[in-house]
């Protein structure tokens, strides 16, 4: 089972950047697809963005594609995920997730392997 810890959270405001950073450790990072996902509170967890086994393919939800970026560096068994023009709505505790069971998937249900979160806060 790999392990994930995520990092570079914080309070910002409307309109700046973030990246978020997420290590694996304890598997073969390359054999798991990876993805970021979000909750803010009171609402339920929801996809952001993920990124195949190889990196070659990307999916993003339509709340933000063109603003977000999803990538991720085998040699360091890290994914990102960099995030501009952020807004009030994007506040939420963001998740990294892992699986082996897909080449690239977009479902919760889909991966088995969860981080802790990192808060992202953004002031209007």
């Amino acid at each position: 089972q790999v392990q994930l810890v995520e990092s570079g959270g914080g309070l910002v405001q409307a309109g700046a950047s973030l990246k978020l950073s997420c290590a694996a450790s304890g598997g073969f990072f390359r054999a798991y697809a990876m993805a970021w996902f979000r909750q803010a509170p009171g609402k339920e967890r929801e996809f952001v963005a993920a990124i195949s086994k190889s990196g070659g393919s990307t999916s993003y939800a339509d709340s933000v594609t063109g603003r977000f970026t999803i990538s991720r560096d085998n040699a360091k068994n890290t994914v990102y995920l960099q995030m501009n023009s952020l807004r009030s709505e994007d506040t939420a505790l963001y998740y990294c997730a892992a699986t082996q069971r897909f080449l690239i998937a977009t479902h919760g249900a889909q991966y088995d392997n969860w981080g802790q979160g990192t808060q992202v806060t953004v002031s209007s």
